[in-house]
């Protein structure tokens, strides 16, 4: 049966996702700047990261509390907090200290609740068949916004760092707009489960979702704070050697954004093979990419660009993966439930691994300080493994990266 749905329904969707999300590390994309004007420590790369992470927790948990996206038009709430998200991120720009770039990021990051799930669960509306495929576009829609404030770093290298706020936040802005002028409520809009913390210890009970949640807290431990640390480790390449030729801004939206693309690419995968597969392939390509990371500084240019290239592209097609899983094991009264605090619980964890890197990082500054990530694949695989497919599955997909 041909779908009813308006072929430009979904690129809409994944241009607001992109655009929303270009907030998330708007502020990484400028550290040394502010570093430097507002004569802050070099630590301050881990903790305007977990600013940002300890804002979206809260915003995810109060959305959930509160079944925000299920009582208010999706869409709306999708405009709102792109614009106060972006109005957030600008607010850097005025800051005059350390406390007013946190609280400035935390904002953000709390917005930012309103801008991703709502934006996976706006698809969700629209697409009953073939959700896995769009969800999947979505994800690398994240990445790819994700690693968008480098990019304009590197074209506005002849501009004030304060450029990046402002470009990122218009383009938030102008994607939560242009969402609300084309895009409706989806056809199959209907309240879902209703957030019940209590029915955590039931959840936990059952192996499966144990399996899946425990792998994508591995996942988690080290996606984000790879994501942080990417300019640092083409910044370290770069001081080692000097005729590298390396821009950091640009590469380090390459590298980010390249996981846009294994993304989709992991979505078409796990329809032939399996979610698992998708997730172990995932997390040992990763976890080795991690591994050797150390052993590669004293490579040739093109062969330490080439590694990150491939984790970069590792890290990421396991998320939309683990969050199938999830749902798939979740008990379906609970499946909301499930999903949201298996999204806490992971968001949390990458304050921890950020901080311990960061702190590592800043007293050692040695390349081996990577290997703390290791932690993060090393458990997901040994947890993944456990996960045992069933044949009547359910096809849902609700990603939590």
């Amino acid at each position: 049966m041909k779908s009813s749905t308006p072929p430009h329904v979904l690129p809409i969707i994944v241009f607001a996702q992109f655009a929303g999300t270009s907030l998330w590390f708007a502020g990484n994309a400028v550290v040394p700047d502010i570093i430097q004007e507002l004569g802050l420590l070099e630590a301050l790369v881990g903790f305007i990261t977990t600013a940002v992470q300890a804002g979206f927790i809260t915003g995810t948990l109060v959305f959930a509390a509160l079944s925000i996206a299920d009582r208010f038009s999706p869409v709306k709430i999708f405009l709102l907090c792109s614009i106060a998200g972006a109005l957030a991120n600008l607010t850097i720009i005025f800051g005059s200290g350390f406390t007013t770039v946190m609280l400035s990021r935390f904002i953000t990051g709390f917005f930012l609740a309103g801008i991703y799930p709502v934006g996976m669960k706006i698809a969700s509306d629209w697409y009953k068949e073939g959700l896995g495929k769009a969800l999947g576009y979505l994800v690398g829609a994240l990445v790819v916004g994700t690693a968008f404030p480098h990019l304009v770093k590197y074209l506005g290298s002849n501009l004030e760092w304060r450029f990046v706020l402002i470009a990122t936040s218009f383009v938030s802005s102008a994607g939560g707009l242009l969402l609300f002028l084309t895009v409706k409520d989806g056809p199959h809009r209907q309240k879902a489960g209703i957030f019940k913390p209590s029915a955590m210890f039931t959840l936990f009970s059952n192996k499966n979702f144990r399996s899946a949640a425990f792998g994508y807290f591995g996942h988690m431990w080290e996606l984000y704070t790879f994501w942080a640390f990417v300019p640092v480790m083409l910044a370290y390449y770069t001081s080692l050697h000097s005729t590298a030729g390396i821009n950091v801004s640009l590469y380090s939206f390459l590298i980010i954004g390249a996981g846009g693309i294994s993304s989709a690419i992991g979505g078409h995968i796990s329809l032939k093979k399996s979610s698992k597969k998708v997730a172990l392939y995932s997390l040992l390509f990763s976890g080795i990419s991690c591994l050797i990371l150390p052993f590669f500084y004293g490579t040739p240019t093109v062969v330490f660009l080439l590694l990150l290239f491939i984790w970069g592209l590792s890290v990421i097609p396991d998320s939309p993966q683990f969050s199938t899983l999830v749902a798939q094991s979740s008990d379906s009264s609970y499946v909301a439930t499930g999903l949201t605090i298996v999204n806490s619980i992971g968001f949390a964890i990458t304050i921890v691994s950020i901080q311990l890197v960061n702190i590592a990082w800043v007293y050692f500054e040695n390349p081996f300080v990577f290997w703390i990530m290791l932690m993060g694949p090393m458990a997901g695989l040994a947890a993944i493994s456990r996960y045992k497919t069933s044949r009547t599955a359910r096809k849902l997909s609700s990603p939590n990266t």
